[in-house]
């Protein structure tokens, strides 16, 4: 086994032991984030109906700095949206990344603006 497959081996099961414990509800819904190498995307969803209410991308937008300043441009624009539908608490799924550099970034950018998690 390479090193590059034993890596994505490791995150995909990290992301499955992370979501067998982690479940969204109508009160309070997933927070998912996505990390790639060039954008940084959030979305909040409603597990109980498969729905998602709220997402937020850097994906088109016009936000530049490092991956880190995106990351919590991100952040605030999800809070942002999440107040508009009327979500105050989230659960946090990480997606099997640590909690460190942009996603902390992110997670902290969205407390700053009022989502409790």
């Amino acid at each position: 086994m390479s090193n590059l497959a034993k890596k994505l081996l490791n995150k995909s099961l990290r992301k499955a032991r992370v979501r067998a414990k982690v479940q969204g509800s109508a009160e309070r819904p997933r927070l998912t984030v996505t990390v790639s190498n060039k954008h940084v995307s959030a979305q909040i969803i409603d597990d109980t109906q498969q729905h998602t209410l709220v997402s937020a991308t850097t994906v088109g937008s016009k936000a530049t700095g490092t991956m880190s300043e995106l990351a919590a441009h991100v952040g605030t624009e999800i809070a942002k949206k999440a107040k508009k539908a009327n979500v105050t608490a989230v659960v946090f799924d990480r997606n099997g990344r640590q909690y460190a550099g942009r996603l902390k970034a992110l997670a902290d950018a969205a407390r700053k603006e009022g989502l409790e998690f």
